[in-house]
């Protein structure tokens, strides 16, 4: 018997007058907040391997077109340098324009003539500059995370990044915990420790005992062994298996499902509940809760190390494949502008021009801001 659509697991106010309870009412939340964050994450699973085709298809090319074309501008912008027309303060302004269009480049590190081009116009060198940048990253990121990087995590792989970190932080945990615990075994405990540390583990007792009676009601209906028709045995097994995996991870919710499903329950069934029950549910519900949002946050996070996603960008599923579409438009229209630029260049009077609009943008944002 299949669930029937727009049937979910929730209270009803039984009788006209009835309304429900403080317990009743945090149930029927939970529940909601839960599949609230189910449906982000499905949204986050459906919308990723489409994001990621697309970033394939589209982004990583066009970097690549738009990275050749910068190193050609820093070539170009290298030979207008050497040419005469320029005033000193041109010159230095040209200088700091290729170092930065230079360090931006990938490719900077395998090529020997864009190396020589940064040395000559930066006040440091290539080698000293990546190392004293790489610092920085790992410092701030050690700071942020609290954590001690090793030396030869690659900050340049989100994945090796992403990977090493956690491993750190788990460490971290374990050693933390260990410590807590070291503490607490040197301390001898009061009597009201003793006496809240009995109680946890009664209502934990008391939590297990919960999940494990409502799947042993599922796993007395599913027994494969006790259905003749091999059709229906087959979905009973599935649903079985189902069951065992939700009671191994503790998923209340989802046997409250399977329940609704076999329609061993109802909305107004779960409305008879004594208030102990509905307590010990609404505990392991928060859990849930807590566990999925932990979850979202490993996806997102995932998901900004895996693209490079920038902080202002929105993390919303429903929204990330426009933003991609808006900015490989921008990122189209900005080669454009570069491929003219390029060839505007070999005049060393656009240069100058170009210079003294980039002097005019820079005054016009110092106006900007507020004092």
């Amino acid at each position: 018997m299949t669930k029937r659509p727009g049937k979910a697991v929730t209270i009803a106010v039984v009788g006209k007058s009835s309304t429900l309870s403080k317990s009743q009412k945090s149930f029927n939340r939970l529940i909601k907040q839960i599949e609230q964050k189910r449906q982000q994450l499905a949204a986050w699973e459906a919308t990723i391997p489409r994001y990621q085709k697309k970033h394939i298809d589209e982004m990583v090319p066009l970097n690549e077109t738009i990275q050749a074309m910068q190193a050609r501008m820093v070539l170009r912008l290298d030979q207008a340098h050497g040419k005469k027309g320029l005033t000193r303060k041109e010159r230095g302004e040209l200088a700091e324009l290729i170092v930065q269009l230079a360090s931006g480049l990938p490719t900077l590190r395998d090529n020997a003539e864009l190396q020589a081009i940064y040395n000559k116009h930066s006040t440091s060198d290539f080698e000293s500059d990546l190392a004293d940048d790489k610092q920085m990253i790992k410092d701030m990121l050690e700071e942020m995370m609290g954590i001690q990087l090793d030396d030869d995590v690659d900050l340049e792989s989100p994945e090796d990044f992403m990977r090493k970190a956690q491993t750190k932080l788990a460490e971290k945990q374990e050693s933390d915990a260990a410590a807590r615990e070291a503490r607490e075994a040197k301390r001898k405990k009061t009597a009201k420790q003793v006496a809240r540390e009995a109680a946890e583990e009664a209502a934990e007792k008391e939590i297990s005992e919960s999940i494990r009676e409502v799947y042993r009601k599922l796993a007395s209906a599913l027994h494969p062994d006790r259905e003749p028709d091999p059709e229906e045995r087959e979905r009973k097994n599935a649903l079985m298996q189902k069951a065992n995996k939700a009671y191994d991870s503790r998923n209340l919710l989802q046997l409250l499902e399977l329940q609704l499903e076999l329609e061993h329950i109802d909305p107004a069934a779960l409305a008879q509940l004594s208030e102990d029950r509905l307590k010990r549910y609404n505990v392991i519900l928060k859990d849930q809760v807590r566990e999925l949002e932990m979850e979202l946050i490993h996806v997102e996070a995932d998901f900004i190390a895996r693209f490079r996603i920038d902080s202002m960008f929105s993390l919303r599923p429903d929204y990330v494949l426009q933003q991609l579409d808006n900015e490989l438009a921008e990122k189209q229209e900005g080669l454009l502008d570069m491929e003219r630029d390029l060839v505007a260049f070999e005049d060393i009077n656009a240069v100058k021009s170009f210079l003294r609009s980039m002097r005019q943008a820079a005054r016009d944002s110092f106006l900007d801001i507020p004092f």
